[in-house]
């Protein structure tokens, strides 16, 4: 390695530690992403290392959520993540999660340009700095390596498939399940690879075992370390929420359209940040490969770029209601989201950048010096990204959590809070999981469906009110909230909010059969008492987002 391209590579770790470090310097004072992230994950975490059940067994309950949530439901004790959760406060948890990630997606891109698709010793920036670009995009923080672990996976098996015998080979492939996720991202990945290898067969490149059964033992390792889900899959014949979630519903056009928005914009889990600059560099490689006539050099970018489209495509057209012959006939298509093939795309998309540039860099010195300054872009556009300037207008993750707040509730009620359970208007149930309250409510994917028949009943009036909300209870169900006609699907109503509820039709006796006694709401509800509703006390904190509303079921 040259010593110029050391020096990248060390200045690119050092932007990665900058990029990390509000989380380390802020702590709770942070501002991170709350959608699938504060609202969920973070408190299923705490929650599951507070409830003892971490290593529990498949039948275990978890009975701070809905009187006893499926301790399947929030994923296996082998990931990592799970202990850093158990381990550390959740700033530094989280922290420590996003460094894994970074970096490592860092070496992985890196390993994989330099030895499979980048290989001039002029080329260093671009490896260096396509890998930093890499590292940087905004990734789902609870998906870890599931999608930015595939350029290590990728360089991997490539090895293998090309006959390489290296023990670090296999040690990537052991150790990348222990911090990914396999329907988060490998499912579709290693898929990927089986057809990749099936095409080496049909090309006749020869069967090449070592490389079948790299995939096979990846493969096994994550039905190991994913256990549960193989479990909860295979021999839990209990119907759960997932049974009702109905995906196909978009018209072709609408689904044409979602194409190439999905091609041109990206998607909130699998974010690349590509449009402004690396789609113009794709797009000018592509037009440098047609003037030329080089398709046939250049047949591995022309083939990542068709796959790019596909998957977009893909992704789109699985919501098209064509698919409801089929989806009705293999109930599997609607619980398993096979639309997340698109996954591979921030993998193929960065590929893509770096082999674009390598092509704009041949075509002379006026290129060559646009390159550092494209790259520079693009990572300067997703230093822009972090999480501390996208979400600055968003609840600090203290401010989110609440805890002194939610403290003085519990001190006013009074009670053992395991004795009674509570609910949620206006705000999200992981906050009051997070500070050990005992919800009826709940965001999760899997759970009992007999459950969401039943708490289906206290908001069955106000569902009857708003088809919009009704649809999506009924039609996915993932957020057992307390909907209302009049907040809709909006449930961060922050104290500066003016928003009253005037109308409120709740039925409260299954609530109370449940044993629901109090409801907690950040907005005030004017008819409270119609509803068999006591108001108890407002609740404000300096440290808090929310002015809580405490009632009283009669």
């Amino acid at each position: 390695m040259q010593d110029k391209e050391r020096r990248l590579i060390v200045a690119a770790l050092i932007a990665i530690a900058l990029f990390l470090s509000p989380y380390f310097i802020l702590g709770d004072n942070a501002h991170i992403r709350v959608h699938d992230n504060l609202d969920s994950n973070l408190a299923w975490y705490k929650l599951l290392a507070e409830s003892g059940q971490i290593a529990g067994s498949v039948t275990a309950e978890i009975p701070q959520v809905i009187n006893g949530l499926p301790r399947n439901a929030f994923g296996t004790e082998y990931t990592l993540i799970v202990w850093l959760y158990a381990w550390f406060p959740t700033m530094v948890a989280y922290g420590l999660s996003q460094a894994i990630t970074r970096f490592v997606a860092f070496l992985g891109m890196f390993l994989l340009l330099k030895k499979h698709f980048i290989h001039n010793d002029d080329s260093g920036i671009i490896r260096v700095g396509v890998s930093l670009a890499f590292a940087l995009t905004p990734f789902w923080p609870s998906g870890m390596l599931s999608t930015l672990g595939m350029p290590l996976a990728l360089w991997a098996f490539l090895n293998i498939r090309k006959g390489e015998k290296a023990w670090s080979n296999y040690l990537v492939l052991t150790l990348l399940p222990f911090y990914s996720s396999i329907v988060l991202g490998f499912f579709f990945f290693l898929s990927a690879m089986g057809l990749f290898w099936l095409s080496d067969v049909v090309r006749r490149k020869g069967w090449n075992w070592r490389f079948f059964l790299a995939i096979a033992y990846m493969t096994l390792v994550y039905f190991v370390t994913d256990y549960r889900l193989v479990y909860s899959f295979l021999f839990d014949d209990e119907p759960n929420s997932r049974d009702e979630y109905f995906h196909a519903r978009l018209s072709f056009g609408h689904s044409l359209r979602l194409t190439f928005k999905n091609f041109i914009l990206g998607h909130h889990h699998a974010m690349t940040v590509h449009t402004v600059i690396i789609l113009p560099v794709i797009i000018g490689a592509i037009l440098f490969i047609s003037k030329k006539r080089i398709w046939k050099m250049e047949k591995s970018f022309v083939f990542l770029f068709i796959l790019n489209f596909i998957l977009s495509a893909w992704y789109a057209f699985w919501f098209y209601k064509g698919w409801l012959p089929l989806t009705e006939k293999f109930h599997f298509l609607d619980t398993f989201n096979f639309a997340r093939y698109h996954f591979m795309r921030p993998l193929i998309i960065y590929i893509l950048f770096a082999a674009g540039l390598s092509i704009l860099w041949n075509q002379g010195r006026l290129w060559q010096k646009a390159v550092p300054f494209l790259i520079a872009a693009q990572i300067l556009l997703l230093g822009l990204t972090n999480e501390e300037i996208v979400y600055s207008n968003k609840p600090s993750v203290k401010e989110f959590y609440a805890e002194e707040q939610f403290k003085e509730i519990k001190e006013h009620i009074g009670r053992d809070h395991k004795s009674y359970r509570i609910a949620s208007i206006g705000l999200h149930p992981a906050i009051a999981q997070y500070n050990g309250f005992y919800t009826l409510d709940t965001y999760n994917n899997f759970y009992p469906l007999t459950y969401k028949y039943q708490f289906r009943e206290i908001i069955e009036n106000e569902l009857e009110k708003s088809k919009k909300i009704r649809i999506y209870f009924d039609e996915w169900g993932g957020r057992c909230y307390l909907f209302t006609a009049e907040l809709g699907k909006h449930y961060m109503f922050k104290k500066t909010s003016k928003k009253r509820i005037k109308e409120l039709d709740l039925n409260l006796k299954p609530f109370k059969q449940m044993g629901g006694e109090y409801i907690i709401s950040s907005v005030p509800i004017d008819n409270a008492s119609d509803n068999g509703l006591q108001f108890e006390k407002v609740f404000d904190s300096k440290s808090s987002a929310w002015k809580i509303y405490l009632y009283e079921v009669l």
